[in-house]
């Protein structure tokens, strides 16, 4: 008999996926955490039910966290990352040589310790020397620094359980103060389909904080509705003001100079929320 798991992304719509085994379950002391091998999508990794990543689509949403605020800034030496326990944005950040320090902040040690184990294509580059991975709450990070980072990228879960801070106006004007004098930050925003309010109420306290205020889009297909939205809060530099000459190559499946300004084309419906 095949064993199937549903993420109910709504009262009325779910994503189904078959199940080949379960690798790890455990109740953590903030999450349900689980890790499960699928037939469709590699070894993915649950928390609370809720499809965080999977090895065959996770590039889409790591490269999209990283590369554009990266390729927007001139020159992001010390980055931040809060969340993203699996890796895969510090993976990213990673392949930009000016970027010599990369800090994890990851409130669930566990999310870290098993995305090694089970994800090693993700989280394969945590112990680069450049990486400072800290098991603390990111929300009093933030809190705790001054004038420190050029880029700060959130990878939360959705508003729910440990990370219902990391969406409020009082975080987003701690990663003000956090970041230097032209510093960007970029956080998840879930998704135009199921959380039109969310995004509204998002850009709504972004744009009152930061003076360059922008939304993008990318394709998840493991992520509720596959529409996929990030906030992105710039000091000084517009990431669709970015120079073609100030891309250069680095190794990518998803993200390119090109879609880098069409990301921010959005379809009308969504392009209504931001207005």
């Amino acid at each position: 008999m095949a064993i199937w798991f549903t993420e109910n992304q709504t009262e009325n719509f779910g994503i189904t996926m078959k199940v080949n085994k379960t690798l790890h379950t455990e109740q953590t002391d903030f999450q349900k955490l689980e890790m499960i091998e699928t037939e469709e999508w590699g070894n993915m990794l649950l928390l609370d039910d809720m499809v965080m990543t999977s090895v065959r689509d996770e590039f889409v949403y790591h490269e999209m966290v990283a590369h554009v605020p990266l390729f927007t800034h001139p020159n992001p030496e010390n980055v931040l990352v809060v969340g993203g326990g699996d890796g895969g944005v510090i993976r990213e950040i990673l392949k930009h040589p000016s970027v010599k320090k990369a800090t994890l902040v990851d409130i669930d040690g566990k999310v870290i310790e098993y995305s090694k184990k089970f994800l090693p294509e993700i989280a394969g580059m945590l112990d680069d020397p450049r990486v400072d991975v800290q098991v603390d709450d990111g929300f009093l990070h933030i809190a705790n620094s001054e004038n420190q980072y050029d880029v700060i990228m959130v990878d939360s879960t959705e508003p729910v359980g440990p990370a219902v801070n990391l969406f409020t106006k009082g975080f987003y004007a701690g990663i003000s103060k956090a970041l230097k004098a032209d510093g960007i930050f970029v956080a998840q925003s879930d998704n135009p389909w199921f959380k039109a309010d969310l995004i509204r109420s998002v850009q709504k306290d972004v744009k009152e904080i930061f003076p360059i205020t922008r939304l993008y889009l990318a394709n998840i297909p493991t992520y509720p509705s596959g529409l996929w939205a990030f906030t992105i809060g710039s000091k000084k530099y517009d990431p669709l003001a970015v120079s073609d000459d100030s891309f250069y190559e680095i190794d990518t499946k998803y993200y390119t100079k090109e879609l880098h300004k069409a990301a921010f084309v959005l379809p009308k419906f969504v392009g209504d929320l931001v207005k």
